[in-house]
């Protein structure tokens, strides 16, 4: 018979490309006739077809067995295939695998050859199990006479170690006896598999720092001297005497070796091991720096990138020694390579400084600018290529990275986060800032228009003195139709114009001419823009008019009005075109808007001018009895939209703020507000109100029915023997009455009526079962409820009435240029505690926003405690609630003194039931109370 071999099966799949799952089906059936052979020969050549064919895809599991087989055949050229398909095939949840223990044992106590074969498929198919029971063999494979099975063994070691970490101290005594091997590639394994193991508890390896040393200072193999360099430097960490030890010989190999690989490694260590501290530390930092410079000016771009790689992990220690060369780094910016740029941006960002921030910005912003390049060629230009490069692909314009829409999104929040680093901290002239804030919205063309509005409006909570050039910068924002014009398409950053309408909103005190800013806040355009940021250009149209509008009001003149109504009668028609807006949050604000602008042209055309006599210092004129007349010299309604807005100055929060809050003197936040009282207890009475009592708890023992069928008959009927509640009675204003049956009768009627009502509500269930026991009408009778007389709450008049007119936020002066203080820490709530309680976990680091994640502004004064009679301190307005009065011979509401509690047995009681009485003790006196 004339089987086929591997190499026969090869060129059949190359033949039958069409029709190779026909081919490959017919191969695997001429292997399961060749696998049963009893010839090892055939069955060997069999496993390697199969095995060829488990590496294109197809299972070989059910083949398991008949690969032991192979492998303990006694030929190696057979054993060598058999070790070879398990290594391929076999999986830890393999089944044959437990047959195969005592093979390995055998075949790894033979001849070299065999245990150099065995130690080879050992660890690729060595399971727990099998760790466990070979951990002697394996270890005594350490000291074979041959070097290259003491090799394998230290290799196959490993893989038993990873699999059954419990034999690692059996045999940890023979690793370090490896280390001083007389063979190089055994000492080279050993430190190689220690460098894997120190992962796992490196203080356990310690010990070995002396051999390792040894081999620091005296090995050539400059990839043995990689491995060692890792290996002290994650035990660096846990012996810092070994930094001093180490400065030296890593200091000469990087002055020495010309190994990129060995070099960087070494940075790399220095790093993470914390050898660049003190004198010595900075003559290895600038060392370091000097040799990594000089891999920025190579042509080879692997050598550039571990350089910025290396550079921008000491750049957090040493940045003084990068900075020098800040020109040559802000070159490799401009690498065609994407991640030479990335790792360049990495370094930039972690040695930007006051004085380069700048310079840095700018230089990144530029790359966001179109250039040059993007236009087409000229004849001349396009002619020329064809000549050089005639092939189509050849001809192709190579895209720049700076138009990946990926990179220059990365390339603008990097801008964005190295402006706003610890709080604009590296910021010094926050003008040139908002600047770089517009020019980013206008250039970036991705989608980073919220992270611009959130800087944009933090800055100026934050900054007082950039507020006025803030709101001119968004002036001329707003007014910019080819912005409008473009912010509906993608990467338009609308947002900006959320950010620009809600500053011009907030500090309109700084714009010049605010009636003029109205037009553009409600013209029809904005339409196309977020529902959102229409909502908001609406809410600042209302801001600016209210302060045009009161500012007109404090030097009114009659020849105003009807520049007043014309504005007004333009808004109005303005806001009309908003009302019909499919978005819900603009139409409500349009219509709100609209029902206050029509009611301030209403009031315009009622008010009449009055000659100037009838006034009295620009106040209004006083009537007959000397008082002040109701009647102010100007429309009432100009004051009627800027106090809504004014009271407070949005300023930034305090992380802390609401956990400084103090706790006013005699609040107590454990105590009950309304205590709490036990229906089932009753007061403390005289002994005639006790026996009563005890009569009713009698009445109570006998007749548990009673209790059950509800509470209402109980405290209804007076004279069942039940206990009336002490405050009920005496709250009563009149005794008990004997209901007569003319009233029964009246009263079944009418809850008949409602009965009959209800049923025919189809939003009331009505329960039609029939009930075992009998209803009482007193519990079923609504009209027998009774009612709670609230004496404790104060009357409605004693409210505080509100203050006629709310303090309008006024502009401050612009400080001098060039001088700008930052809000870091944001606003506290007055008399809040000198040391606040640290926030709670999670909680970032980010500074408070008005935008609702973390970065934001708040009307000042909000949820603060103010002191009352504190000087300087705003007060502010009045709550609707009247406050709680308290005599002065009562005291204020305190902790409690602990009461000690006893309890005493009740004399008298029937039934076998104890009653218990509380007596209290506090200090000397003694007295009997209820429990609350």
């Amino acid at each position: 018979m004339w089987e086929r071999t591997l190499q026969d099966l090869i060129r059949g799949l190359r033949a039958n490309k069409k029709d190779e799952s026909k081919f490959i089906a017919q191969a695997v059936d001429e292997i399961r006739q060749e696998i049963k052979s009893k010839d090892m020969e055939i069955k060997a050549a069999a496993i390697l077809k199969l095995t060829y064919l488990h590496m294109l895809g197809y299972d070989m599991s059910w083949a398991s067995f008949h690969v032991v087989e192979v492998m303990s055949a006694p030929r190696i050229h057979l054993k060598t295939i058999g070790y070879l398909a398990a290594a391929q095939s076999f999986q830890q949840d393999t089944d044959v695998l437990m047959l195969t223990t005592n093979l390995l044992k055998k075949d790894l106590g033979s001849k070299p050859e065999d245990v150099a074969v065995a130690l080879n498929g050992l660890s690729h198919i060595v399971t727990p199990e099998l760790a466990r029971d070979l951990a002697p063999e394996l270890i005594a494979m350490l000291n074979h006479s041959r070097p290259h099975i003491r090799k394998r063994s230290v290799l196959a070691l490993y893989k038993a170690i990873i699999k059954y970490p419990d034999m690692l101290p059996q045999c940890m005594n023979r690793l370090r006896d490896k280390l001083d091997d007389s063979d190089d590639g055994v000492v080279a394994a050993t430190v190689n598999v220690l460098c894997e193991l120190v992962h796992r508890n490196p203080r356990d390896y310690l010990p070995l720092a002396p051999q390792l040393f040894h081999l620091l200072t005296t090995s050539s193999n400059n990839w043995m001297l990689i491995k060692i360099i890792k290996l002290f430097g994650t035990l660096t960490p846990y012996e810092p005497r070994l930094v001093k030890k180490l400065q030296p010989p890593i200091t000469d190999l990087i002055s020495t070796t010309s190994a990129i690989s060995l070099l960087y490694e070494c940075v790399r260590t220095c790093i993470i091991g914390g050898m660049l501290q003190g004198y010595s530390g900075n003559a290895l930092a600038r060392t370091c720096v000097t040799k990594l410079a000089g891999f920025l000016q190579d042509r080879d771009q692997n050598l550039k990138y571990i350089a910025l790689l290396a550079m921008v992990k000491i750049v957090p220690t040493h940045p003084e020694l990068v900075a020098e060369y800040q020109d040559m780094i802000l070159s490799s910016v401009n690498d065609e390579d994407i991640s030479i740029r990335m790792r360049a941006l990495d370094l930039v960002s972690a040695m930007v400084s006051r004085h380069n921030l700048q310079a840095i910005i700018q230089h990144l912003l530029s790359h966001l600018v179109k250039s040059d390049s993007s236009a087409l060629p000229s004849a001349s230009q396009a002619l020329s290529q064809l000549s050089i490069s005639p092939s189509p692909a050849a001809a192709k314009p190579v895209v720049s990275p700076s138009q990946s829409p990926a990179y220059r999104l990365t390339l603008a929040q990097r801008i964005l986060a190295l402006g706003s680093q610890d709080v604009y901290d590296n910021v010094t002239d926050f003008e040139w800032y908002i600047s770089v804030l517009v020019d980013l919205a206008y250039v970036a063309r991705v989608n980073i228009g919220a992270e611009i509005r959130e800087q944009l409006v933090d800055i100026v909570g934050r900054v007082r003195g950039a507020r006025r050039y803030a709101v001119q910068y968004m002036v001329k924002l707003l007014t910019d139709d080819s912005f409008l014009l473009n912010a509906s398409e993608d990467g338009g950053c609308p947002e900006v114009l959320w950010a620009a309408a809600w500053i011009c909103g907030e500090y309109c005190s700084e714009l010049a001419e605010p009636q003029k800013l109205l037009s553009y806040l409600l013209q029809q355009r904005i339409t196309a823009l977020p529902p959102d940021v229409v909502a908001v250009y609406l809410q600042a149209a209302m801001k600016v008019f209210g302060a045009w509008a009161a500012e007109l009001a404090e030097r009114w003149d009659d020849d105003d009005l009807p520049r007043v109504q014309g504005t007004v009668d333009d808004t109005v028609e303005r806001l009309s075109g908003f009302v019909a807006h499919p978005d819900i949050e603009v139409q409500e604000r349009a219509a709100e808007m609209l029902q206050l602008f029509t009611f301030i042209r209403a009031d315009l055309s009622a008010y009449k001018p009055r000659p100037r006599s009838d006034f009295l210092h620009g106040e209004s004129s006083t009537n007959g009895f000397g008082e002040p007349s109701p009647e102010p010299r100007f429309p009432k309604s100009l004051y009627l939209i800027k106090p809504l807005f004014s009271a407070y100055e949005m300023n930034a929060v305090a992380l802390t703020a609401q956990a400084s809050v103090p706790v006013p003197d005699g609040l107590d936040l454990d105590a009950w507000i309304v205590p709490w009282r036990e229906e089932s207890t009753p007061p403390p009475a005289s002994e005639t109100e006790v026996g009563e009592g005890k009569k009713a708890k009698k009445g109570k023992k006998k007749d548990v029915g009673k209790q059950k069928r509800g509470k209402g008959k109980a405290r209804a009927d007076i004279g069942d023997g039940d206990v009336v509640d002490e405050d009920r009675t005496r709250d009563s204003a009149s005794p008990a009455t004997v209901e007569t049956a003319e009233e029964r009768a009246e009263r079944e009627r009418r809850r008949l009526e409602r009965l009959e009502r209800l049923r025919d509500d189809p939003y009331y269930l009505i329960d039609d079962r029939v009930s075992s026991a009998p209803v009482s009408v007193h519990a079923t009778d609504v009209d027998s409820i009774p009612v709670v007389k609230l004496d404790d709450l104060p009357p409605l008049s004693q409210a505080v009435a509100p203050t006629p007119r709310l303090p309008s936020l006024r502009s401050s002066p612009a400080p001098p240029a060039q001088t700008f203080v930052i809000d870091k820490t944001g606003e506290m709530p007055e008399g809040a505690m000198s040391q606040p309680p640290p926030p709670r976990s999670g909680s970032g680091t980010r500074s408070p926003s008005l935008l609702g994640n973390g970065n934001g502004l708040t009307a000042a004064g909000v949820g603060a405690v103010v002191a009352s009679g504190t000087p300087g301190v705003a007060t502010p307005p009045p709550s609707r609630f009247a406050p709680y009065d308290l005599d002065a011979d009562e005291p204020r509401p305190g902790t409690p003194q602990p009461i000690k509690v006893t309890r005493a047995k009740k004399k008298g009681s029937s039934g076998g039931k104890k009653e218990k009485k509380r007596t209290a003790k506090s200090g000397s006196t003694t007295a009997q109370a209820a429990a609350p």
